[in-house]
């Protein structure tokens, strides 16, 4: 089945998936935008909460929706499986509950998948078996795994395209991001988009596409992906149109008014942004380039001039463990699989006390791309982003501490930053990656260990008997 089935529950429901691994690959499953309170050994990234299940395995995933709503999604976490193994997860608001918004008529998922004409594990083998750029555009006629969740109302409405920014629809604006240059594997995956358009108008009215700009740094092939939705189920008078009529897209690489459009976003009403900040974070995120090892041919070194491409954040690329995973390394008190100091030194992991609010900047390193940084196990709030250096000082006063936006993944712009706040309150390992695959695979991560609480229903869950062995 592809894509996979649409897991559709309501919060408060807890949930025991068997997933069996009937392909020739490890696997693991990722339930995107689950918090997984005490329950990291479910997350699925993995080496990092859990060793892959092999070919012929299986593994049972146990979790409970606790305080969410909404539109997620679920996606294989191993290698670049999520390319072809995927679907939508979508939590209703508790029984006996009402929505955030009129309840519509009719909910349909929507999931823009890829075309490969090749073997997604082949394209990332051969490109860390020589650290170039992935060729492989002639092989994939085209990459968005981003979907989105259309919600069909009757009723008129005020506004003839409106959007949501509850919680529960959690929209997503178009975002700055790049087409996919000549010569790249490009595999963005942003959080999902709710529309909530109007059903009453006339056959062959159209709906507008959702333009993805593109910043003006990144040469492209400019193949914008729209959509037309057609209405088909009212009555058409005489003279009304038969043809979809093409609506006003902003330009590919309009930047400006896709920042506009994310910087309007707000949540339904007051939220609880953490202000008093125990810990700060600022981590750099970009992309570069590693000199060729001595020693090493030069069909392994095919990066610009003889060079490696990489990616890091504070400078440090992200390097998974293969003998056991960051969690039960962690709880096991197993030595040698990671670290705990970044970003002095090459670790890739943070310890986060519990309950402290946390402040953290992440800022783009003026690469031709922005980057979806994800993280896992928590909501946090986008308090602001803007273009060029950060300065604590000034850009400070343009914080929205009132009525930010709730997401799980925040667009870093080209050439600027983004300021998130959560409290960590969630025990556990959590990954924190850029969500476009050839950058996670060349280092863009690093993983927050936040310790246990007080008491039982402070801590994190044992891990369960059929964990996966490395």
């Amino acid at each position: 089945m592809y894509p996979g089935p649409t897991l559709e529950v309501n919060d408060g429901d807890s949930l025991v998936i068997h997933v069996v691994n009937r392909a020739r690959y490890n696997v693991t499953i990722h339930w995107h935008g689950i918090r997984q309170m005490r329950t990291g050994w479910a997350d699925g990234p993995e080496f990092v909460t859990q060793c892959p299940i092999r070919p012929g395995g299986s593994y049972t995933y146990r979790f409970t929706i606790e305080g969410q709503e909404g539109t997620l999604w679920w996606h294989a976490h191993s290698s670049w499986l999520r390319a072809t193994v995927y679907g939508a997860l979508i939590i209703q608001p508790k029984k006996g509950s009402s929505y955030p918004f009129p309840k519509p008529n009719r909910q349909t998922p929507l999931l823009l998948g890829e075309w490969w004409d090749a073997n997604p594990i082949d394209v990332v083998r051969e490109a860390t078996r020589n650290w170039g750029n992935p060729q492989c555009v002639r092989r994939i006629y085209h990459q968005w795994p981003a979907w989105g969740f259309l919600q069909l109302f009757r009723q008129s409405s005020s506004s003839p395209w409106p959007t949501t920014s509850s919680r529960w629809s959690e929209p997503t604006p178009p975002t700055s991001n790049p087409s996919p240059p000549p010569s790249s594997c490009w595999a963005p995956a942003k959080p999902p988009t709710s529309s909530l358009p109007p059903t009453n108008l006339p056959p062959g009215t159209t709906s507008p596409p959702v333009p993805t700009p593109a910043p003006k740094a990144r040469p492209s092939t400019n193949t914008t992906t729209t959509a037309v939705l057609e209405y088909k189920t009212v009555s058409c008078p005489a003279k009304c149109a038969t043809k979809p009529v093409p609506a006003a897209l902003p330009a590919f690489n309009d930047t400006a008014t896709a920042t506009a459009f994310t910087t309007s976003l707000r949540s339904p009403k007051k939220a609880e942004v953490p202000t008093d900040i125990d810990e700060s974070l600022f981590i750099t995120v970009g992309l570069g380039l590693n000199k060729c090892p001595k020693g090493v041919r030069k069909r392994n070194c095919q990066g610009p001039n003889g060079t490696r491409f990489a990616a890091s954040m504070n400078n440090v690329s992200f390097v998974l463990p293969s003998n056991f995973s960051i969690l039960q390394a962690h709880k096991q008190r197993i030595p040698g699989v990671f670290t705990a100091d970044f970003p002095d030194e090459a670790a890739g992991e943070v310890r986060l006390h519990r309950e402290r609010e946390q402040g953290v900047v992440a800022a783009d390193s003026r690469d031709e791309e922005n980057h979806p940084i994800h993280l896992h196990g928590y909501d946090f709030f986008i308090v602001a982003e803007g273009f060029g250096n950060f300065n604590p000082k000034t850009d400070s006063k343009k914080f929205n501490l009132v009525d930010p936006p709730m997401r799980n993944t925040a667009s870093v712009p080209v050439g600027g930053w983004t300021v998130i706040r959560f409290v960590a309150d969630n025990p556990g390992v959590w990954l924190m990656h850029c969500h476009l695959d050839v950058h996670i695979t060349w280092g863009l991560a690093m993983a927050f260990l936040v310790e246990n609480g007080v008491g039982e229903l402070q801590s994190l869950q044992p891990p369960p008997a059929d964990l996966p062995l490395c």
